[in-house]
């Protein structure tokens, strides 16, 4: 479910940003094992398990925005589409997180490269190992929030269906009175 105020939705983030800590340093610990290409295997399994929950805690998984009445599904794809996130809404494949790594590509490549310099190297590569996951995961939650803030202040931005004062009858604002003052605007003393 969406959060629904500015608190729920401060909290979700704080939730999710503890998911992602716990994911990065898995992720720096999966660089420890010496077999070419593991970490980075690891890192896509963690990714398709990491973002689609992001997206469930937001309210932004693809099941729960296909439960949504097309009105609020629109202006959320709107906003998605505004920051340019290519995961909040979406089936979470393979492919879509081999995307989200090319982003951090550099870091990735040099986390595989550096964890066979002896001893410095492992620690580097555990550390950009770290440092990649943690931006990914905080990037998607950062456009997750955008998205549902944007939505939250839409919803309450939104017009009160009150009457305005200026429409309602006997108003000093009414269409009558503004011609009446407008009429006696030009009268001289």
């Amino acid at each position: 479910m969406i959060p629904q105020t500015l608190e729920q939705l401060e909290q979700v983030r704080k939730e999710c940003r503890t998911m992602v800590r716990k994911r990065a340093a898995a992720s720096a610990g999966s660089t420890l094992v010496p077999l070419p290409g593991t970490d980075v295997l690891a890192d896509v399994g963690m990714l398709m398990q990491l973002l689609p929950a992001i997206n469930d805690k937001f309210g932004l998984s693809q099941k729960q925005l296909d439960g949504m009445d097309p009105e609020t599904k629109s202006m959320i794809y709107g906003f998605v589409m505004s920051i340019g996130s290519k995961v909040i809404g979406r089936m979470v494949t393979k492919e879509l997180v081999v995307q989200v790594l090319k982003r951090v590509g550099v870091r990735v490549a040099t986390k595989s490269v550096a964890k066979f310099v002896p001893f410095a190297g492992q620690g580097l590569a555990a550390a950009l190992s770290f440092t990649a996951m943690r931006y990914v995961g905080n990037k998607h939650i950062d456009d997750c929030f955008e998205v549902v803030k944007r939505m939250i202040e839409q919803r309450e931005g939104l017009p009160d269906e009150s009457v305005p004062v200026s429409l309602e009858e006997g108003s000093p604002h009414s269409p009558e009175d503004e011609e009446r003052l407008d009429t006696n605007a030009h009268v001289k003393p």
